[in-house]
C-alpha cells in the first residue's frame, strides 16, 4: 500500500507564467492514480505557527501569513505570496510531518509537495517560503518521535536553507548531493556536500551515492530519513545541470530505498524540483520516483 499525503490546498490555480510550476502536484496526483497501485490518501492540516516560529523567524511567519511579504523577499523566493500560496505554504510542511508520522508505522510514505529546502530563518528563497524538512524533523524530534533523523537532499540545487537552519544539531545530520556550480552561487554547509561537476551523468552520479549515503547511515545511525527527491537532476530539466536518464533516477530512487529497507530505516519523502515546459514529462518523473520507493520498500516491481 502506498501512502501519500495530499491536500487539494497544495494546487494553486494561476494565470502567472513562470518556471515554478503550481499545477505540477494535482498532475503528480493524476499519474499516481492511472499507475492502478494500491494507495491511501492522507491530508494533511497546516503546520502550527508555534512550530513554525520554531524555526522561521516570528515576524516572518507573519509576513507570509497576512500575506504581506516584502517585494524584495517575494523577488528572492520567485513569486507572489497571496491567501492560496500562502495557505499552501503552512500546509506543505505539515504534509511532510504527517508523511513521517505515516511512514513510521509503515516503512514509507510522500508528501506530495513539500521539499523547500532554500527557505531560510527570515526569508524564502529558490522557490520555497517554509522549509518543511527543517521545520518537520525539529518537529519529531521534540515530540519524542524520534532522536535522530538524516536528511537526504537529491535536489539538483544544493539545500542552502535545510543546512543553514539545522546547522549545530547533533541530532539532525544533512546530506547534499547537488551540481556544484548551480543555484544558490554561495553554498551553506550541510553535514556532508557532494558537489557534482557539470553533466554528471548516471553512473557517476550513482558512484558518488554510493560513497556517501551507506557511510551516514552507518556513522549517524537515524531513525528515519527525510528525503528531498527533486527530479531535477535529470538531464532534460530546465533548471539541472546533471544528466541523469530516466533509468538513472529509477536507479538512484532504488538505492537509496534499499540502503533504508536494508537497515530498518522509515523513509519519508517530498517532491522538490522538477521543471520544464513539458510539465506532463515532470509530473510522470516525480510520480515515478514516488512508485520506484514505495515498490522497493515494499518489495514489489514496477513497470
Amino acid at each position: 500500500m502506498l501512502h501519500v499525503v495530499h491536500h487539494p490546498g497544495y494546487v494553486v490555480q494561476t494565470e502567472r507564467t513562470g518556471t515554478f510550476p503550481h499545477d505540477k502536484y494535482a498532475l503528480v496526483m493524476r499519474v499516481l492514480g492511472e499507475s492502478g497501485v494500491a494507495m491511501t490518501v492522507h491530508a494533511p492540516e497546516v503546520m502550527p505557527r508555534e512550530w513554525l516560529e520554531a524555526v522561521h523567524d516570528p515576524a516572518y511567519v507573519d509576513e507570509v501569513i497576512s500575506c504581506s511579504v516584502p517585494a524584495a523577499k517575494q523577488r528572492r523566493i520567485g513569486f507572489a505570496i497571496d491567501e492560496q500560496i500562502s495557505r499552501r505554504s503552512q500546509l506543505s510542511p505539515g504534509g511532510t510531518w504527517l508523511a513521517a508520522k505515516l511512514a513510521l508505522q509503515h516503512g514509507y510514505a510522500a508528501n506530495s509537495a513539500g521539499g523547500s529546502h532554500h527557505a531560510l530563518a527570515n526569508s524564502g528563497a529558490g522557490y520555497c517560503v517554509f522549509n518543511d524538512l527543517a521545520l518537520a524533523a525539529k518537529r519529531l524530534i521534540e515530540e519524542g518521535d524520534v532522536s535522530r533523523i538524516l536528511i537526504l537532499d537529491l535536489d539538483v540545487h544544493q539545500g542552502d536553507g535545510t543546512a543553514a537552519l539545522t546547522a549545530g544539531r547533533s541530532d539532525i545530520f544533512t546530506l547534499s548531493i547537488h551540481a556544484e556550480k548551480n543555484f544558490p552561487t554561495r553554498k551553506a554547509r550541510s553535514s556532508l556536500d557532494v558537489g557534482l561537476p557539470d553533466a554528471t551523468g548516471d553512473a557517476d552520479y550513482l558512484e558518488a551515492l554510493a560513497g556517501s549515503l551507506p557511510m551516514a547511515l552507518d556513522h549517524f545511525m537515524p531513525e528515519l530519513i527525510l528525503l528531498q527527491a527533486g527530479v531535477d537532476a535529470h538531464a532534460d530539466d530546465k533548471l539541472g545541470r546533471l544528466s541523469l536518464t530516466d533509468e538513472g533516477l529509477a536507479n538512484r530512487d532504488r538505492f537509496v530505498a534499499t540502503e533504508a529497507k536494508r537497515r530498518g530505516i522509515p523513509l519519508a519523502s517530498t517532491l522538490g524540483g522538477g521543471y520544464g515546459a513539458d510539465r506532463e514529462a515532470v509530473a510522470l518523473r516525480h510520480a515515478r520516483t514516488i512508485l520506484t520507493l514505495s515498490a522497493t520498500i515494499n518489495g514489489r516491481d514496477i513497470n
